[in-house]
């Protein structure tokens, strides 16, 4: 340990301490550590709210796909297995990519909760497009053109009756329900007036139960009339007995 220490003081200042961690450029981080840094950040926080929200949704509605296409080769006499896995795939597919391509429209056009009607119509039609786009490659070339038609009708009719129904906001009570109209062949009631007719119509059968209760009394006094007639007259019928 002297020898070392006189070493040292001869041959100049003892190596410096390595500077701190926060100090470390990435480059020169371990490959392992810039390969974990790297991975934090594998998307973008702004791709990452556009791509989990669309797999959920295409994970939903893939799930009842699964189930539709199994129901649907039941009825056609085909493997249902096969069935439910294909149509599980393709509505998962068209699940996330319409939910995708309408979350990009949207954020695009200035943000759902900014935009009027009419550009949400057209953030619907544009993802149903391009959904019905994926779907026909996936059917086959021949079904891009009809699929991307009929998809864009449905994304901008499903939105504009979404805005017609937002845009109401009217309150359940002030609503005017179809079974008040004069057309109607059913009257609403309130809690009050079934409870009233109720009970009027159970004043009604007991009415008539007494009623029947009366009538019953009255067949088994004539009854009971009738068999002591009988007896009487058996009884004066009888000849006298002889002395």
């Amino acid at each position: 340990m002297k020898g070392l220490d006189e070493q040292t003081s001869e041959g100049g200042s003892r190596p410096s301490a390595p500077p701190p961690s926060s100090e470390l450029s990435p480059e020169r981080l371990p490959t392992r550590a810039r390969t974990i840094s790297g991975q934090r950040h594998f998307l973008p926080p702004e791709l990452m709210s556009i791509v989990v929200p669309s797999l959920q949704v295409g994970a939903g509605i893939g799930t009842v796909g699964l189930f539709a296409g199994a129901a649907a080769g039941i009825v056609r006499s085909a493997p249902p297995i096969l069935f439910s896995i294909a149509t599980a795939g393709q509505w998962f597919v068209l699940g996330s990519s319409y939910y995708a391509s309408r979350l990009v429209a949207l954020k695009a056009l200035g943000g759902e909760k900014e935009l009027p009607p009419a550009d949400k119509v057209k953030a619907s039609a544009m993802a149903g497009g391009f959904a019905g786009m994926i779907g026909g490659l996936i059917r086959g070339p021949r079904n891009i053109i009809p699929g991307t038609i009929v998809f864009t009708l449905f994304g901008a009719g499903g939105q504009a009756i979404a805005n017609s129904f937002a845009s109401k906001g009217v309150p359940l009570e002030s609503k005017k329900s179809i079974l008040h109209s004069k057309w109607s062949p059913v009257t609403p009631l309130t809690d009050r007036e079934y409870e009233k007719m109720l009970e009027e119509k159970l004043l009604r059968v007991e009415a008539e139960i007494a009623l029947v209760d009366d009538h019953m009394k009255e067949l088994r006094e004539a009854e009971s009339h009738a068999e002591e007639q009988i007896s009487n007259s058996e009884s004066t019928s009888k000849p006298a007995p002889r002395t």
